[in-house]
């Protein structure tokens, strides 16, 4: 080992027998071991005599000594060398070992001089961080051990190795005698704590902390500290281990689980981890939010057994997870309150028998298509009582239909007609009532309910559903009324009936009631709107009766009849209005409906496909607006009506100002209902995907709407000056709803013809022919 000349032996002395790790000197020509320090004695287990009878060979396990022997034949020509090796103790343990091997003069002999680094827990280490952390590669280095011994009172470096010199990048003229402790020190707090603790204790084993190199860069090392006397100096000496890799790695592991967890965190689904034999081994916040359970809550218990109690359900859902299929299964999962929700569950099996179950709650969607389905069925329901209501002209025909088919609907006990006369008394004039309960069929009520106000407010049009009736402020004789009948809870809504065009306004004829007599009941909403919907049905009809009533019974009276005729189908084209401005506002109901649903979604595909459906009744409604606004209900301002659709349809695709000019030359056309709702939805569906996919990237242009008159047959053509269709799509024969609409209208409902041009752009052009208003 060479040391400045200026430093004598007993340096060299004690630096070997102070340093804190294992270190020998052993003759090169024999491997007979000429001294140890302290720090082998005590790591290795063996005496000094024990030490000084044994070779180099004796403390390597048997299988590595020709190993070692090759090894030593091949160094003999460097001045120093390093390597890996095991060494045995005493005890008969093996550790792993890190030594710096040098050559020197020692006495007569030729001699190395060996500085060992136990490096058994850092060996263990980098086995458990390869085994738990399998996507990262923990690097590991062995490097040559640097330290520096400096003086206690002024921290001034005395001596620094070479590898120090090497690791900080340091010539030995700038750094011996001329730099301080604290200029190796990323951080002078960390050497303001090694000081105050080595002070205390007298000794400090593997600090970690940051240095920084002659660069200014920094880097991770463990420090080891002990005091010593240098040149009759107290020193303290220092030794580093440069563990930048590991904490890079350790560092870069962090910050990686750190992003997985936030995603994992931040996702909306539930996610849970569960292990081979089913133990839950951890949740997300989600899981834990929906589901009301916490994870310290299966410790001990089954989670499956928890959130599944009944055991055939519950077999029911580890077969879905048994079965490995990339699919989505609904499932309803008991909550920590103990309800029962709606939730969708997938599973991603792992390689080590795990499984990562995805689940997202569903409650909502499924009330959302449960709410659908019913109201499709009740349209579908509604339309079957309008048709029958209106099958007939006879009033008592029309009544005992309507009280029967109502019956049915809502699955009550009884279900009346009741009606007034002049003086607010009534009368029961059709009946649906369940066996078993009182018959109230020709009961003339002579009550005083209905003249102290109760029937001023069925007059002014007001509707109640009643879920208990002595829970809802009735009067006395209101109730005593009910009671009479047995009644629980009911729906009440008034009929009324338009007065005359010449007279607007509305009176009252009478009541449509249905009775819940079995027990109270909690009403729900739609069901009392599904009961106006038929009195508004019931009151065409019974308008329609008593027209035809009049027309038979003064027939006698040509002049006044016809005279009344005309003021009878003035009194329907009223009704006929009435019907147009409710489809109209049903109409404008089921838009909103959609566009609430549309912002509850977050799948972009089905958000488009609402906004597609909404522009599809937007243009009917257009229709059933322009005839009940219109002088003529039968005809229709096709140029306005076409102007306010494409509008609207601008303003539905947020098109901006500028980007995409509309143009249109229409023709004073008359169209009936069913072409003007025709070429409505066939306009609405053309510039709707020529606004979708024509300009795209924010491309300025044209989309053009001509419709001319010509002979008996109507030619219309929408245009745009965009990208144009591509040229291998069969537009008759696509997976597109909207272009299969267009193709069916017009040949069907229109029973006309359509081209596509594909000239700088797409041209559809389409004839039919005009049909007689009606």
């Amino acid at each position: 080992m060479l040391f400045p000349e200026n430093k004598s032996q007993s340096n060299f002395n004690l630096l070997f027998s102070k340093n804190p790790n294992p270190m020998w000197v052993y003759n090169q020509n024999n491997l007979q071991f000429l001294d140890v320090n302290e720090a082998a004695l005590v790591h290795y287990g063996y005496s000094r005599e024990e030490f000084l009878q044994m070779r180099i060979t004796d403390i390597r396990p048997s299988e590595d000594v020709p190993i070692l022997l090759e090894y030593l034949e091949q160094k003999h020509s460097n001045l120093d060398f390093t390597g890996q090796w095991r060494h045995q103790r005493k005890d008969g343990q093996i550790i792993d070992v890190e030594i710096f091997t040098q050559t020197i003069d020692y006495g007569s002999y030729k001699a190395h001089l060996v500085h060992i680094r136990d490096i058994t827990e850092h060996k263990q280490i980098e086995k458990t961080l390869q085994q738990s952390e399998a996507r990262f590669r923990v690097i590991s280095e062995a490097i040559p051990v640097p330290f520096i011994i400096s003086r206690v009172s002024d921290g001034l470096i005395l001596y620094a190795n070479t590898e120090l010199l090497q690791t900080f990048q340091f010539s030995p003229e700038d750094l011996v005698n001329h730099k301080k402790t604290g200029d190796l020190y990323y951080n002078l707090k960390d050497l303001e704590i090694l000081l105050t603790v080595l002070n205390q204790q007298g000794l400090i084993h593997n600090y970690e902390l940051q240095l920084k190199k002659a660069d200014g860069t920094r880097f991770w090392a463990i420090a080891s500290l002990q005091y010593l006397n240098f040149n009759n100096e107290s020193a303290i000496l220092t030794v580093f281990n440069d563990i930048n890799d590991r904490k890079n790695a350790e560092t870069k592991l962090q910050e990686q689980n750190e992003f997985l967890r936030i995603i994992f965190e931040s996702i909306p689904l539930m996610i849970a981890l569960v292990n081979a034999n089913g133990k839950l081994q951890w949740v997300n916040q989600e899981w834990e939010n929906i589901l009301g359970w916490k994870f310290q809550d299966f410790q001990t218990d089954d989670v499956l057994e928890l959130l599944y109690p009944n055991p055939e359900y519950r077999q029911h859902v580890i077969s879905f997870m048994q079965s490995a299929q990339r699919i989505w299964g609904d499932f309803k999962t008991q909550v920590h309150d103990g309800r029962l929700l709606d939730t969708s569950w997938t599973n991603v099996y792992l390689s080590n028998g795990q499984i990562i179950g995805i689940g997202q709650d569903i409650t909502e969607r499924k009330q959302t298509e449960l709410a659908l389905k019913a109201q499709a069925e009740r349209e579908q329901l509604m339309r079957t009582v309008a048709q029958r209501i209106r099958q007939s002209l006879n009033l008592q025909d029309i009544l005992n239909a309507t009280v029967r088919e109502v019956r049915d609907l809502l699955g009550v006990d009884r279900v009346v007609v009741y009606q007034f006369d002049s003086e607010m008394i009534g009368t029961i004039m059709a009946e649906s009532v369940e066996p078993g309960w009182t018959v109230s069929l020709g009961v003339e009520i002579h009550d005083t309910c209905f003249q102290t106000g109760v029937g001023l407010e069925y007059y002014q049009g007001r509707k109640r559903a009643i879920a208990n009736i002595y829970e809802a402020g009735l009067t006395d004789c209101h109730i005593r009324l009910l009671e009479q009948f047995e009644v629980k809870a009911n729906l009440v809504v008034p009929i009324l009936l338009e007065l005359s065009s010449q007279n607007p306004g509305s009176h009252i004829w009478g009541l449509l009631i249905a009775h819940q007599c079995s027990g109270f009941r909690e009403w729900e909403e739609n069901q009392l709107d599904l009961l106006d919907q038929v009195t508004v049905q019931l009151a065409i009809a019974i308008q329609q009766s008593s027209i035809l009533e009049q027309a038979q019974t003064e027939l006698v009276q040509r002049q006044k009849a016809q005279i009344k005729l005309k003021t009878a189908l003035a009194e329907k084209e009223v009704l006929l209005k009435e019907v147009h401005h409710r489809v109209k506002n049903n109409l404008q109901i089921v838009s909103s409906l959609l566009q609430l649903q549309s912002q509850t979604l977050k799948d972009p595909e089905i958000i488009k496909v609402l906004r597609e459906s909404q522009n599809r009744i937007e243009s009917i409604s257009l229709i059933h607006k322009n005839l009940y606004t219109s002088a003529n209900i039968g005809q229709i301002n096709v140029a306005d009506y076409i102007s306010n659709l494409a509008a609207s349809l601008l303003i539905s695709y947020q098109i901006c100002p500028g980007k995409i000019a509309l143009e249109t030359d229409i023709d004073s056309v008359s169209l009936n209902v069913d072409q003007a709702i025709a070429c409505g939805l066939v306009i609405n569906e053309l510039v709707s995907n020529a606004l979708k996919h024509a300009f795209p990237n924010q491309q300025v242009g044209t989309i053009s709407i001509v419709l001319h008159n010509v002979g008996n047959r109507i030619e219309m053509t929408i245009q745009d000056n965009g990208i144009g269709l591509p040229d291998n799509l069969d537009w008759r024969n696509t997976d597109s709803l909207g272009l299969s609409l267009v193709h069916d209208l017009v040949t069907e409902q229109l029973e006309g013809d359509i081209t596509l041009k594909r000239n700088h752009g797409t041209v559809f052009k389409i004839k039919f022919t005009q049909l007689t208003l009606h």
